[in-house]
């Protein structure tokens, strides 16, 4: 019995992606990806999911998956209505671009 899941990725600051996608119960986070079409859309995802598939516990801080915010494995299999969050990197730090901003 399929399953409702939500992707969002925030690709830039006008480049936003949402999709409600359907899957099979124990689908994983990679699997939903995959599914979604989004390992073809984003090479740049892909290139960084295939280098870190087989780690099971996220601890890299530059980690760009995650559920609800909080940073998951690739094989973290997905529940009813998981949100599915891309991260991008940072370009910079936002604490200190708060800084540069106050100092103005």
């Amino acid at each position: 019995m399929p399953m409702t899941v939500y992707l969002a990725y925030a690709e830039d600051a006008k480049r936003q992606h949402y999709l409600t996608l359907q899957v099979n119960h124990e689908t994983s986070l990679y699997a939903a990806l995959m599914q979604a079409g989004w390992l073809v859309k984003f090479p740049a995802l892909a290139r960084w999911c295939e280098q870190v598939v087989d780690i099971a516990t996220p601890t890299a801080k530059r980690w760009h998956v995650g559920i609800y915010a909080q940073k998951q494995p690739l094989s973290y299999r997905l529940q009813p209505f998981d949100r599915i969050e891309v991260y991008r990197s940072l370009s910079a730090d936002p604490m200190s671009q708060r800084k540069s901003k106050s100092r103005v």
